[in-house]
């Protein structure tokens, strides 16, 4: 079994397959900017001990007295281990008296000395410029692999590397593992994506996995996409009332347990108080429940409520109001899923899908998360159900181009109808995975009490 170093970050200790594996070399790189060090130095405090210490080496790229200055400002930095179990030195000045070799024999040097299990070397890439050929630094390369091998060392080397490296430069072979850093622009939206490009002798989580840098390191968001899972499952025989008189009838006792349902329409047509009466119905046998909200604020939220005369304030109901501004979709994720454990929710209602769908990257990536996140609900038998708005007012004709309906066990479709001088809300149930339900365009109202069903509408009215 390979042994592993944690990086300090659980989320991405999961993309690496458990961590960084002991005792190899792991190259980490990116643009100017992209959170290399912070990196480097999560891992240096994280493992580093009293029996066995972690020692931090700059070279000629930044200052080591800058490096110290910024540190004092990260959560995990802990002066009190600094000169003790985490050591730092500077590569510089034997760098500009005796190039590469003045510089292995220095690293050699302080690894007998203090006997480090992890050793960091930023920037080793501004090692290239001290060697006079590409020979002298791959044999540079190859003394410095064999060194930390030969004493059973974890290191860590900062570069500045790009795509062009990777095929380039001669680091990208001897590392055991490569981890790429960088930014991607997405409209006027900058997000940050990890990637694995390399882990020798490991499985890992390939793809693009979103991050932020904050004064606790890299907070990670691993990619969803979740394969299939054939294992079997339970979700329940009880069926979850929908809150709204006639519509469980309707639904043939209303909605299954773990299931997902996609209740579609335009403006106005009542999605926000379906969701509401979703979960207040849960809200009532116990059951807890999430709202999250991208269109409407708590405070907006907390007036409509009580104008249906529930509780604001009720326990079971948590609402998660976020802007769709600047929104990044695999952060928001695993947002839902922590508040989801966290609760014990059995309900959630996504308002709505279509600023899910803008705040995706790619739709690709946003087809991967609806199905992980559905899927991952319903076995943890959470039942979800998504809000879409669709265009136009009257006579839908098309639930959307991205093609949402595939992920759900039931699709509710709610829509504005035209009666003589009038305009009236319907509801037509298009889909039950499962079980068999009515057929019937049916009239609601919205009342001072919430949703209430009425009768079949006229055929040609309901088709207007």
């Amino acid at each position: 079994m390979i042994e592993r170093f944690s990086t300090g970050n659980e989320r991405l200790d999961t993309v690496l397959g458990g961590g960084l594996v002991l005792n190899s070399i792991t190259l980490l790189c990116g643009a100017p900017g992209s959170g290399k060090t912070l990196l480097a130095e999560k891992c240096l405090f994280t493992n580093a001990t009293s029996q066995r210490c972690a020692l931090y080496l700059s070279t000629v790229s930044e200052p080591l007295e800058k490096l110290l200055r910024y540190g004092e400002s990260l959560s995990f930095f802990d002066p009190r281990k600094v000169g003790r179990s985490v050591i730092y030195d500077t590569l510089g000045p034997v760098l500009d008296e005796g190039g590469l070799s003045g510089a292995l024999e220095a690293i050699e040097e302080l690894i007998r000395e203090h006997r480090p299990g992890l050793v960091v070397i930023d920037s080793f890439k501004a090692l290239r410029s001290f060697a006079d050929t590409e020979r002298d630094f791959r044999r540079f390369l190859h003394d410095l692999a064999g060194s930390l091998s030969a004493v059973a060392i974890s290191s860590l080397w900062v570069g500045e590397y790009d795509a062009n490296d990777a095929i380039a430069s001669a680091e990208f072979a001897v590392a055991d593992a490569v981890v790429e850093l960088g930014t991607k622009h997405h409209g006027e939206r900058s997000i940050r994506y990890l990637s694995v490009l390399k882990l020798r002798g490991s499985d890992f989580a390939s793809g693009q996995h979103a991050y932020r840098l904050t004064g606790d390191g890299l907070v990670v968001f691993p990619r969803l996409a979740d394969p299939v899972d054939a294992s079997h499952y339970e979700n329940g025989t009880d069926a979850l009332s929908t809150g709204v008189s006639g519509l469980d009838e309707a639904l043939s006792d209303g909605y299954w347990p773990g299931s997902t349902i996609l209740v579609a329409g335009p403006s106005g047509a009542g999605k926000t108080t379906m969701g509401l009466h979703f979960l207040f119905a849960g809200a009532g046998v116990r059951q807890p429940g999430i709202l999250l909200s991208l269109q409407e604020s708590r405070t907006q939220l907390a007036r409509v409520i009580k104008g249906f005369g529930w509780p604001a304030d009720d326990p079971m109901v948590t609402i998660m109001e976020r802007s769709p501004v600047d929104l990044h979709i695999d952060e928001l994720v695993y947002e839902l899923l922590d508040c989801v454990e966290a609760t014990s929710a059995r309900r959630v209602v996504i308002d709505s899908l279509g600023d899910l769908l803008v705040a995706a990257p790619e739709e690709l990536r946003f087809r991967e998360f609806l199905y992980s996140l559905t899927k991952r609900l319903a076995r943890a038998k959470v039942s979800v159900m998504l809000l879409l708005e669709l265009p136009g007012l009257f006579g839908v004709t098309c639930m959307s181009d991205v093609g949402f309906s595939h992920v759900a066990d039931n699709v509710v479709l709610l829509q504005h109808v035209r009666v003589a001088s009038a305009m009236k809300r319907s509801l037509t149930i298009l889909k039950t995975r499962g079980s068999a339900h009515s057929t019937h365009i049916r009239e609601f109202d919205i009342t001072a009490s919430g949703i209430t069903l009425g009768d079949a509408l006229d055929p040609l009215s309901a088709l207007q």
